[in-house]
């Protein structure tokens, strides 16, 4: 029986480092991850709201562009169209709906909700990113599912001062 050889670094990172395959809900866990880093971060270092969300916004765009071919090597490798167990494309979302959020536990766990709701409910036009091709396709669909938790997050602070 031969298997297909695998590309380390792409499947390593389509992963997230292994979270992929966490079961139940591998999406939840690498989304959970990556606010737990994200929140650390933010608390580890000096940074102020001018700081945080450039910081936020440049590694969110950076995880999407590498994911873009990572998740597309790892998918043709899997024969999978939208394998589960990619879940770089969580990390990217979950990033931008953390974006222009405050580094509080309520803030921070809010985003956390909004993206997971977004990306399973995908709601239109979300959807239809998803038929993008390869990793194009799996990255912006999260992506998207990201800024609109975002959008809707900011309304939610705001309106409820938190």
């Amino acid at each position: 029986m031969t298997t297909t050889p695998k590309t380390r670094w792409a499947w390593l990172l389509s992963t997230f480092f292994g979270i992929g395959y966490l079961k139940p809900g591998p999406g939840t866990y690498a989304a959970s991850v990556t606010t737990l880093l994200w929140y650390a971060a933010a608390h580890a270092y000096p940074t102020t709201g001018l700081t945080l969300a450039p910081i936020t916004a440049a590694v969110a765009i950076l995880v999407t562009l590498i994911g873009i071919p990572a998740s597309t090597i790892t998918a043709r490798e899997s024969t999978r169209k939208d394998p589960g167990f990619v879940v770089i494309d969580e990390v990217a979302g979950q990033l931008f709906a953390l974006i222009l959020m405050r580094p509080t536990p309520a803030q921070a766990i809010l985003a956390l909700i909004l993206f997971r709701l977004f990306d399973i409910w995908k709601p239109w036009p979300i959807r239809r990113l998803e038929a993008l091709p390869d990793g194009t396709g799996i990255m912006l669909d999260d992506v998207a599912a990201g800024v609109l938790a975002l959008i809707v997050g900011l309304i939610i602070t705001r309106l409820l001062h938190i």
